[in-house]
């Protein structure tokens, strides 16, 4: 379980907001025409620069055939998240998810935000604000004592009461000692399941919204997960230490 001790937690305060200072320069560069690994080769140079390494660079887990190959995850329109930066140019009108971790002193946090570029359409930015909304609200609702599955179903309800799809083959997760760690943190599930919350336990929320159905599939890549309906999605995420009447944020400046 991912219960940490209040030295690592202030490391992770530290490595969190030098995360989020790394992420809010890259949405600055973001603009029509711009290069996705131009983007990358810059976030991996600024984390480095702020003491830390990337996390994501070389990460497989078990169900992985290859490696991760990038600093940051670029995720455009219909592609869920995982994104590859590879060949990419970002165009006006896309929404564009970027997921980031660093390992900073040996411990690891994670986030994630998703940003339209130039004049995009009512729908997406509806998708962006209620995708954000959810995340603050499931934040919101975290303390010790509630299990996983009180905080899926809250999220759930919270996402399809507002006519969207939550996704279902991919959880947050504990961060911390790894990239990803127990408890799964679902964004769906049924009040009075699943693990108990304690004092002390770092997770990372993040729920994944579609516009339209959420079942996915994944690309020819390996590691790109698409809507199978092609309609787009949009990821927020925030790594956060759960106190004694809350949670407390570490990824932000």
């Amino acid at each position: 379980m991912s219960v940490k001790t209040q030295e690592e937690i202030q490391i992770l305060r530290e490595g969190g907001r030098k995360l989020a200072v790394v992420l809010d320069a890259l949405k600055r560069e973001l603009s029509d025409g711009v290069s996705a690994e131009d983007l990358d080769r810059l976030a991996e140079k600024l984390i480095r620069e702020a003491g830390g390494e990337p996390s994501f660079k070389g990460y497989q887990g078990a169900k992985d055939k290859y490696p991760y190959s990038a600093t940051v995850c670029f995720s455009i329109n219909d592609e869920v998240v995982h994104g590859l930066p590879d060949g990419k140019k970002i165009k006006d009108g896309d929404i564009i998810g970027l997921d980031i971790g660093m390992k900073y002193k040996n411990l690891f946090t994670d986030m994630a935000q998703t940003i339209g570029i130039g004049k995009i359409d009512e729908s997406g930015e509806r998708l962006i604000r209620v995708t954000k909304e959810t995340l603050d609200f499931a934040i919101s609702k975290v303390r010790p004592g509630i299990k996983t599955g009180d905080l899926g179903e809250a999220i759930q309800n919270f996402v399809e009461s507002r006519g969207f799809g939550v996704v279902r083959n991919l959880v947050g997760h504990g961060v911390g000692y790894q990239v990803h760690e127990e408890p799964q943190i679902p964004n769906w599930g049924k009040s009075g399941t699943g693990l108990e919350l304690v004092e002390g336990m770092v997770i990372a929320i993040e729920p994944m919204v579609t516009e339209g159905d959420y079942n996915l599939k994944l690309a020819k890549d390996g590691w790109t997960w698409k809507t199978k309906d092609g309609k787009r999605a949009a990821h927020f995420e925030h790594t956060l230490v759960i106190t004694k009447t809350g949670a407390e944020v570490l990824t932000m400046c």
